[in-house]
């Protein structure tokens, strides 16, 4: 099973409310639940955002009752909704899922060429020391093309994320400036949280944005973020406490599209 590796990095799993200390640094990357919840369906959060920023100040999550997805960008986050707006959000809104730290670049580049997605991915692994641990990656700049998407809020008793997608609203950007937030995890780590990169994005004017689907960069400054350190919170629930979070196939196939 994937997780039996995951000793290959700093690793500390916590419950919810009842939390260690946690290292406040670039080198720790602090989440909220795992991805597997998320596909089963565990849409209500223990921790509010005002507690998430205290882990750091750049990141990604899902709002509570995965009404819109969140990305977080020097300390603020937006709550970008199925209408494609991104709102400032309250302190007091709980996450179910949400990956954070304190973004401190290990490395920075500049590109100015025009690249696919696939071909960007490419490129960012060229980056990366090793496949071993996770990072934190921005991308901030200009971009030929972006396409996103959001999620609508969801009520009891709620469908799993394969059915949610189902109803999503996608959106696109033509020559647009603005900045990718997301988390490149290693392979081991599927069901924990998302293989390889994620991201969300958000206009410059922080008025638009939502969770990646493609991209063309033209002309970006990328910052890598190291990150070997992970603390994840577990979520203290009867509904965390009851989901079938065993990896599969099938929620492999699942996750698959829900990135797609």
């Amino acid at each position: 099973m994937a997780t039996r590796h995951l000793l290959a990095a700093v690793f500390f799993v916590a419950i919810a409310c009842g939390c260690a200390q946690v290292p406040e640094d670039g080198d720790t990357i602090f989440q909220v639940s795992t991805i597997n919840a998320l596909l089963e369906g565990v849409y209500d959060g223990d921790i509010s955002l005002g507690g998430l920023k205290r882990h750091g100040d750049f990141g990604v999550g899902a709002a509570d009752e995965l009404d819109g997805e969140l990305v977080e960008l020097g300390g603020e986050i937006y709550q970008l909704k199925v209408d494609g707006l991104a709102y400032p959000a309250e302190d007091s809104l709980k996450t179910p899922f949400a990956v954070v730290t304190f973004f401190e670049p290990d490395n920075t580049v500049l590109s100015d060429r025009s690249m696919d997605y696939n071909q960007l991915k490419e490129y960012l692994d060229g980056l990366l020391p090793t496949e071993n641990i996770p990072y934190a990656v921005k991308m901030e700049g200009t971009f030929n093309y972006v396409k996103t998407r959001g999620l609508p809020r969801q009520k009891k008793p709620y469908p799993r994320l394969v059915e949610v997608v189902k109803k999503e609203s996608k959106f696109e950007f033509h020559d647009v400036n603005g900045t990718m937030v997301g988390f490149w995890f290693p392979a081991y780590m599927e069901g924990i949280n998302v293989p390889h990169y994620h991201f969300h994005f958000i206009t410059e004017d922080r008025k638009k944005g939502g969770h990646v689907l493609d991209c063309e960069p033209r002309n970006v400054r990328i910052g890598i973020d190291n990150s070997p350190a992970l603390y994840m919170v577990l979520n203290e629930h009867g509904e965390f406490y009851s989901a079938d979070l065993t990896e599969t196939e099938e929620k492999k196939a699942e996750l698959e599209e829900f990135m797609e």
